[in-house]
């Protein structure tokens, strides 16, 4: 593994990769894993597929090959997780996704003998959780995140649940998903080649509507029914699994059931914790600390640790312990208040409400505004000179000083984009 990769093909697929909000730094060890995952004939191709949807014909424009040859690629890569196909009425649109939540995850959510998964995940460890650049990049470069926790619902008060919506209740997401499908956590599939995986089950991680309908078509998800997706839901909080979803409102894409061993999205959340690499829920939980007992559950489930003890002088002049949550840190996940034998812990309101992105498309605007790369998303067609003219104008608009930057950001999230989402969605 210590040959150099230098291929253009695969310079050009990473330049494809970062041409979306969620690229991947281009490193020695990404042109590793891209060249297990395509072969270069395939990055070639690949590095020349428009960001936005589309269908092959399209593709066989931009790879000047007859149709039927193309269409007959396009599965071959959407069989391995490299591509998804959205089938919507007559038509069948493809989209290249990015690393993650993408193909990265897709090629360790089913045992697979076609690549050397073991390997694969060597690289992915390297790559994931000692190089820093990625993980950085993916979660915590610009505001807007790619997902979020849901509150563990058993412990919703009455007064909570008016201050809940059904996007943050993953039952719900559950309940209104057109196809459920469950397949293997690609986080802990990873660390079990490492011989570093924890007992959490393996088969619990969820993708939902048009995604799932793709990975059942292709064999990398299995499908299930609205009842087995929610007893796996179960399942997962009563082993203190933590939910961290797409972060949008609607037609949710995937909810991981998430360790805090091996779980990327965790691990990320304690590594960057000041940076907020992961967008909480609506809900605090607060300590009453006359009633705490001090016994420490609450800091020892915590996914975070945003829970301490500090100590207390008791009236005898012993010490004790009394749980402090630490705000600026706390994912609002709930396990504590869950966890809590003394229920000295309880769930309040945050002070001001999360903004959640309407969906992917009004997403990954806003991402891409506060990435720098909004004109790639507007001229995608870059094979074209003027597409690629374009982009470099707008990309230097997009260079303004901060605070207009972030007077753009503000109006990109406003209700005129989620307004204009909605209209070119129905048109």
């Amino acid at each position: 593994m210590g040959h150099h990769i230098h291929a253009h093909a695969y310079d050009r697929l990473s330049q494809r990769l970062n041409r979306f909000p969620q690229g991947a730094p281009p490193t020695e060890l990404l042109f590793r894993i891209l060249s297990m995952l395509f072969s270069e004939r395939e990055a070639d191709l690949v590095a020349r597929l428009p960001i936005k949807p589309f269908t092959e014909e399209q593709a066989a424009r931009a790879w000047s090959m007859d149709p039927a040859e193309a269409r007959a690629i396009l599965i071959g890569l959407a069989d391995r997780g490299l591509l998804v196909d959205l089938c919507q009425q007559d038509t069948t649109h493809y989209v290249l996704p990015p690393p993650m939540a993408g193909f990265f995850e897709f090629s360790l959510m089913r045992v697979r003998t076609d690549i050397d998964q073991k390997a694969l995940s060597e690289l992915f460890y390297q790559y994931l959780n000692v190089e820093e650049d990625f993980v950085r990049d993916l979660f915590v470069r610009g505001e807007t995140q790619l997902g979020r926790t849901f509150v563990h619902e058993s412990v919703l008060t009455p007064e909570n649940s008016l201050h809940i919506l059904d996007y943050e209740r993953a039952s719900e997401v559950i309940r209104g998903a057109s196809h459920r499908a469950v397949s293997l956590c690609y986080c802990r599939h990873k660390m079990q080649h490492l011989d570093r995986a924890c007992d959490a089950p393996l088969e619990i991680c969820m993708t939902f509507n048009t995604s799932a309908a793709s990975l059942i078509r292709h064999g990398i998800a299995r499908s299930v029914d609205e009842a087995e997706c929610l007893d796996l839901l179960q399942q997962a909080r009563d082993l203190d699994l933590v939910q961290f979803g797409e972060n949008v409102r609607e037609r949710v894409n995937f909810i991981c059931n998430c360790c805090r061993c091996c779980c990327e999205a965790m691990i990320a959340a304690r590594r960057f914790a000041s940076l907020h690499p992961v967008h909480t829920t609506a809900f605090l939980p607060v300590v009453d600390a006359d009633a705490c007992t001090g016994c420490g559950r609450c800091s020892e489930v915590c996914p975070v640790d945003a829970v301490k003890l500090a100590p207390v002088v008791t009236r005898g002049g012993g010490e004790t312990g009394v749980a402090v949550i630490q705000e600026d840190l706390c994912l609002g996940c709930a396990l504590c208040v869950k966890n809590c034998p003394a229920k000295a812990i309880t769930l309040v309101p945050r002070p001001a409400r999360v903004i959640t992105p309407l969906n992917t498309a009004h997403r990954t605007v806003v991402m891409a505004i506060e990435r720098g790369t909004l004109q790639d998303l507007i001229f995608d067609n870059q094979v074209l000179w003027s597409h690629r003219a374009l982009a470099g104008v707008l990309g230097a608009v997009l260079r303004l000083p901060p605070v207009k930057r972030a007077l753009a950001t503000e109006q990109v999230r406003s209700r005129y984009l989620e307004a204009a989402v909605r209209f070119i969605q129905k048109g």
